[in-house]
């Protein structure tokens, strides 16, 4: 009832760096925003169907700037998932990308 007041764990994209593709990571940007530059290992969930998205381990959540993954993560959160917003999102991310379909 009183998660909209949590603090959401959150996390830069240098420390994203050392630990990405040990990582369950989830880009909640379009399938387009995607396809054009993500991060290796990152699975798309698109913002809207965030709500169908499930998962028993901690979710890293990455987007274009930072504030559709903490919508993301504030849903999440509320279905009692354990979840951290990578901040700044790819604007910040400098390192590799690749691109492609999920």
């Amino acid at each position: 009832m009183f998660n909209i007041f949590r603090k959401i764990p959150s996390i830069s994209t240098k420390t994203l760096e050392s630990i990405v593709g040990e990582i369950q990571l989830i880009d909640v940007r379009t399938a387009n925003e995607y396809k054009n530059g993500h991060i290796l290992g990152a699975k798309n969930v698109p913002l809207h169907t965030i709500d169908k998205f499930e998962s028993n381990q901690k979710v890293y959540v990455i987007c274009q700037s930072g504030m559709r993954s903490k919508r993301a993560a504030k849903h999440l959160i509320s279905k009692d998932l354990d979840v951290v917003n990578v901040k700044g999102g790819m604007n910040a991310w400098t390192g590799k990308t690749v691109t492609g379909k999920r």
